[in-house]
């Protein structure tokens, strides 16, 4: 007998690298036949990442994109995807996050009655408009979806505030925590010119909301920081859009202890994460993965559905005033003790075993496994 095939949907570098892990858990396990598409948003990047675990995808879909609008996206990822799934008919499919890939891939298979697996469930801000569109999509997913994997207890207990049933919502952790191990632990080499003396603090801001005079007020924080501790260094690497990256060169034009890059591949992006002496950015997923090398994060967002990060300690928010940036990561810089401090509780984002609990839950709502463990059981922190 045939296992059942459940695709996973990847249109972006986050969401390629969360699911990496579960398609590596599914071939173990193989009790399911897992399928990787990728969806044609950001089909290099995708390829980029999944490289990273010696994944490639199994399908890429031809999306042709003129105008670059999320209508044009979402009308285009809907249409191949429902092909896709006339001709596969898989028993499930998995998306990710809160992404237009995400919503596009959970509506064309919720019309064609697939079940719908949504991996890292449960995030909410509280606020339509922040992030935008992230809050609208997810909450959308958690609509129509028939299984909930949510990262943390406080996610979980979002959806059942919500109304969802519980034996729909899963608590796995957070499939991030999973990949950043693996890739960190294969000590992928770092290009020489990251090969920076001191201490070295990594910068990112690819928010579209970080754009312009936001970014412009980091910038100008970065710069009081380097004038101010002769010992440290910054990699900053930039969004691909032009005319950020001339705002990144112009903002710290002759500093001479920055390095600004293109968009890192991520085993480097993890390796120079896992060696940073602190973090200021706006990544979701940088919150996330920092907490298990001991970095603190500075968020430079007003606002974060990832609260865990700021109960636990291990991130501030500090938005994008300059002062208080440089208030925030002064007191780290001067005090080893308050930073070891940030991150002494661990990852409040798992255990870096999310792929597995996963792999379980989609074959027990597929009747290929045993039944899967107590709902709601607790991760444990890493380091707990």
């Amino acid at each position: 007998m045939q296992n059942p095939e459940v695709h996973l949907i990847a249109g972006t570098r986050p969401e390629a690298i969360k699911l990496a892990p579960v398609v590596i858990a599914m071939r173990a396990a193989k009790r399911v036949t897992p399928v990787l598409v990728a969806s044609g948003q950001h089909p290099a990047m995708v390829a980029q990442a999944l490289a990273a675990f010696d994944l490639e995808p199994d399908v890429t879909l031809p999306v042709e994109r003129v105008t670059g609008s999320q209508p044009e996206l979402m009308t285009a990822l809907i249409e191949q995807l429902d092909k896709l799934f006339e001709e596969r008919k898989p028993s499930a499919v998995i998306v990710q996050g809160d992404t237009t890939t995400t919503l596009a891939g959970a509506l064309a298979a919720f019309w064609r009655q697939i079940p719908v697996v949504h991996l890292e469930a449960g995030l909410r801000s509280g606020d339509l408009d922040s992030p935008f569109p992230e809050e609208g999509n997810r909450r959308l997913v958690g609509q129509i979806a028939r299984l909930h994997l949510a990262p943390t207890s406080l996610a979980a207990t979002n959806l059942l505030d919500e109304g969802i049933e519980p034996e729909r919502v899963i608590l796995t952790g957070n499939t991030v925590v999973d990949a950043a191990l693996t890739v960190v632990g294969r000590r992928p080499e770092l290009p020489k010119e990251l090969q920076t003396e001191g201490r070295m603090i990594l910068v990112t801001a690819h928010r579209r909301e970080s754009w312009g005079e936001p970014l412009d007020r980091v910038l100008s924080a970065v710069r009081t920081l380097l004038n101010h501790y002769p010992d440290i260094n910054v990699v900053l690497p930039s969004h691909p859009n032009p005319k950020v990256r001339e705002q990144v060169e112009a903002g710290l034009k002759g500093e001479k202890r920055v390095v600004i890059t293109d968009p890192l591949p991520y085993p480097t992006l993890a390796r120079l994460l896992s060696e940073a002496y602190l973090v200021l950015t706006d990544s979701g997923g940088i919150q996330e993965e920092a907490p298990s090398f001991g970095v603190p994060a500075l968020v430079l967002r007003e606002v974060t559905e990832r609260v865990e990060s700021l109960a636990a300690g291990c991130a501030r928010l500090v938005g994008t005033n300059p002062s208080t940036i440089v208030a925030e990561a002064m007191r780290l810089l001067d005090d080893p003790v308050a930073r070891a401090a940030m991150t002494a509780n661990g990852n409040p984002y798992g255990d870096g075993k999310a792929a597995v609990r996963t792999e379980e839950a989609v074959a027990d709502l597929l009747g290929v496994a045993a039944p899967r463990r107590p709902v709601l059981t607790l991760v444990p922190s890493v380091g707990a």
